[in-house]
């Protein structure tokens, strides 16, 4: 492992994919507390045929040239797409459609007719299109730095401005921040983050690298700050493991293993996550419904009971089945468990039966307590 990571192929490809983890992983996270998710893929697609332009105006594959190229087109896709819902009367996600659709064939047309010409003009322009790491040179690290150093300057200085823009614009717009620059501003930044993974991940991929880490942090955060740390964190790893992954596995492209990683990674967390995972909220909820439906049967043996005048009354259980509608033969284990009922027998020829403990009256007696005077006070 040592040995491999003194490669120089790899070590480029290790920086640059934590560079667009980190750089993605913060901006990410605006666009998915703005609910802006498609924004990510139509400016990545419409970065394309600034790639192609930045080729053309070059004459050669040099990496400043096209991404400068990228981001002019991507910039004018995202205000195209601001102009559009503004003076007209479609809505924010069929306007990003258009312009993604409209920009990908733009790219798509430049690609194939520069690769005509043959020569030179096929110095794989493709591979913008899947990514290729194994391209990426020190010398394109330092367009990449630049990049990333600027947009996460833009946040740091624009902290306050877009976290109330983000949360609340009708708010910022009422205390005087200039909303609609701000949301300009940030989708720029956000422009450059695709920018700048154009080249190891891909025009197609490069969405999922804008989503995946801030979607995986908002299961775990409860604030902006916290939000945006992790998610740049999980962005990161993403970027790191693609990098090994596809340094181990030589067959294998290092753009679609980080934007794998970036999945899974999104995945787990929407699944453990301890406050909004799938899966806690489902045990909480199993455990909800099971405290409600034992606390019912408790009420209905209690009732029961004081209808017969008769604290020790014996209940069938056949005969709470058939009132609740279900097996209740788990919940009243529980409830004996818990010593509040216990089981008792009765005529041979009759099923299980149940009664109250003193503690379980005490329980009942005081839950009825609290629900009269809970219709109270609302009453």
């Amino acid at each position: 492992m040592a040995t491999l990571l003194t490669d120089y192929t790899l070590q480029n490809v290790l920086l640059g994919a934590v560079l667009i983890g980190v750089i993605s992983g913060v901006l990410g996270s605006f666009a998915v507390l703005r609910r802006q998710s498609l924004l990510g893929d139509t400016l990545s697609h419409a970065a394309l045929p600034g790639v192609c332009i930045g080729f053309m105006l070059a004459g050669a594959r040099d990496l400043g040239s096209i991404m400068g190229g990228a981001l002019v087109t991507a910039v004018a896709a995202a205000l195209m797409t601001v102009a559009i819902t503004r003076h007209t009367r479609l809505k924010m996600d069929a306007a990003l459609a258009a312009t993604l659709s409209l920009g990908f064939a733009l790219g798509v047309v430049l690609l194939t007719w520069i690769q005509s010409r043959g020569g030179a003009a096929q110095a794989g322009l493709d591979s913008f299109l899947f990514g290729q790491a194994a391209a990426t040179t020190r010398a394109d690290l330092y367009p990449m730095m630049a990049l990333v150093g600027i947009s996460l300057l833009g946040v740091v200085l624009l902290w306050k401005p877009l976290k109330v823009m983000t949360f609340d614009p009708t708010f910022a717009a009422v205390v005087g921040l200039p909303v609609h620059r701000l949301e300009a501003l940030l989708t720029a930044m956000i422009a450059l983050a695709v920018v700048t993974g154009l080249q190891m991940v891909g025009v197609v991929l490069m969405t999922a690298m804008v989503i995946a880490p801030g979607a995986a942090a908002r299961q775990w955060c409860g604030s902006l700050m916290g939000m945006v740390l992790l998610s740049a964190l999980l962005g990161a790893l993403a970027g790191g493991v693609g990098g090994l992954g596809s340094a181990l596995a030589p067959g294998l492209s290092t753009g679609p293993l980080i934007v794998l990683t970036a999945t899974l990674i999104a995945l787990v967390s929407l699944l453990v996550a301890p406050h909004r995972g799938l899966v806690p909220q489902w045990w909480r909820q199993r455990r909800r419904r099971r405290s409600t439906s034992t606390d019912r049967i408790l009420g209905t043996l209690y009732e029961l009971a004081r209808e017969h005048d008769d604290w020790r009354y014996r209940v069938e259980q056949g005969a709470v089945d058939a009132y609740h509608g279900m097996v209740t033969e788990p919940q009243l284990v529980t409830l004996a468990e818990r010593g509040l009922v216990t089981p008792v027998q009765h005529l041979p020829d009759e099923g299980p039966h149940w009664q109250l403990t003193e503690a379980g009256v005490d329980h009942a007696a005081a839950r009825e307590r609290r629900q009269r005077g809970g219709r109270r006070r609302r009453s």
